[in-house]
Order: structure tokens, then sequence, then C-alpha cells
């Protein structure tokens, strides 16, 4: 059996593969530590399981903190979260050129040969703006749960455009909205073409082939999905896994390549 342990800012991630087959998966919330946080989503995955630490023949962390896991002795390998996801994704689909992965605190656009290998990325993480943190701001300033940003912005007629660019500002414009009697449908709306806005500039800049996956949290948030196909006129494909799990599932791949062939 192998393993893929992916730590990012908000949830870590672990999952087993056996002969290609998902076994178990686990997505928790992270402690302050990157490597409890492995320990916890593993542990959590075996137990439910019926596994043990030394059922897994190789192990391989990516996210935060991958470097301090392997350390620790929890994974034999680590692997950037850029080449997870891009293994993860052509594993799935073969044909996917183009990953949009947003996740917590950066989002990430990755091109792919067609062979699945690294051909090109971009990414930000020098600013909460097209990440999962902007969204969660947003949605304390709305009321609301993230959970439900998604469907309350599916439901606009009119979105309420957002000129700033930074989320404090934004955030701002939120509440002015709100205190003018906006409906909290249309600023939902607002909220989502904003974000999208900010993960288009990223996708413009690599300059996006067809098929496109999206994975991270924020995939989950099919206003967002749904804007981002509305401005680049393609279709984007939704993974056949959880799209939190991809970059673990990458991770699990490449440790079976490895492991396997030991």
């Amino acid at each position: 059996m192998f393993a893929g342990i992916d730590v990012g800012s908000l949830t870590a991630e672990a999952l087993v593969i056996d002969e290609g087959r998902i076994v178990g998966s686990e997505i928790i919330s992270v402690l302050p530590n990157p490597v409890d946080s492995a320990r916890a989503a593993m542990g959590a995955l075996l137990a439910r399981s019926g596994l043990d630490w030394g059922d897994l023949t190789y192990t391989v962390s990516t996210g935060y903190g991958r470097e301090q896991i392997q350390r620790q002795g929890l994974a034999r390998e680590n692997l950037s979260e850029i080449s997870c996801h891009g293994l993860g994704a052509h594993t799935l689909d073969p044909e996917v050129r183009t990953i949009i992965d947003i996740g917590g605190q950066d989002a990430k656009v990755i091109k792919l040969d067609t062979k699945g290998r690294l051909e090109d990325f971009v990414m930000n993480n020098k600013c909460a703006a097209g990440t999962g943190h902007f969204l969660e701001a947003m949605s304390r300033a709305l009321g609301v749960g993230l959970e439900e940003l998604g469907p309350l912005a599916m439901k606009s007629k009119k979105p309420l455009a957002m000129s700033n660019r930074c989320t404090i500002y934004v955030e701002t414009e939120v509440i002015h909205y709100l205190q003018r009697g906006a409906s909290r449908e249309d600023v939902a709306g607002g909220i989502t073409l904003a974000m999208a806005d900010r993960v288009l500039s990223l996708v413009r800049r690599i300059g996006p082939e067809s098929k496109i996956m999206i994975t991270g949290g924020v995939a989950k948030n099919k206003a967002v999905k749904a804007a981002l196909e509305k401005a680049l006129g393609m279709k984007i494909v939704y993974p056949d896994l959880d799209p939190q799990l991809i970059g673990a599932y990458g991770a699990a791949v490449y440790a079976a390549a490895k492991g396997g062939s030991k």
C-alpha cells in the first residue's frame, strides 16, 4: 500500500492506494504544527480502514511542511504540491493539459504536456485575493457559512461589482452594499466574480489549453467554477475525486511508482 500526505494552510489530507485503487482518504482541519496535522490525518485514515503505519510500503509528503514531515519519519520522500496536483490530475484524466488549483493560501495554474509532465506554472501567494482565505473573509462579512456562499451566488440575477482588489477593501465594499439594502445573493455573485477575476489573471498568463481541471478546496464552490468557465469560454472538468484530495492522490501515485519499483 502506498500513501500521500498533503498538508495545506487550512486542511490536511491523507490518502492510501493499493494496486491503483483508493483504499481510504481523510480530510481534517490543520493543527498548528504540520507534522501533527500529517500524523492526525493519516492516523484517522488508518484507524478507520483497519490499517497500521507498518502496512504502508512507501509514503510521500507534499504541501506546507512537507520536508518536516519527511524528517520526522512520516514520509520516505517529499514532492512539491505543483508536481503532485499535476500527477494526480493526469492520472485521473490523461487528457487534462491545464490545472487550476485554488487552495486556502495560494492559487496555482499548472500546464502539462501531452504525457502529463510539468510544462509551466504560475502562482499567486503574496495576497489573499484569489484564494480560499478571500472567500472565508467575504463569507464572514456576508454573515453566511463558507459552504453557503456558492449556492447563494448561483441565485444572483445582477452580481454587484467589486471595484477593489485588496481583500480588506472588498470586505468593506461588501458591508457597504449590505448597509444600502443590496441582496445577499447579488453581493455573493459579485464576490464570486471578483474571485474569478483574480484567478483569471493567472490563467491568462500561462495560456490555458484544453482540457482544464479545477482542484483544491475552492473547486467545491460551483459559482466560482461557472464564472471561470464563462470568462474563458471553456468547459472546466470537475475531478472524479474530492478536489481537495488531488495533491494527496498525486503523492500516493508517485509513492507507488517509487516504492513499487524497489
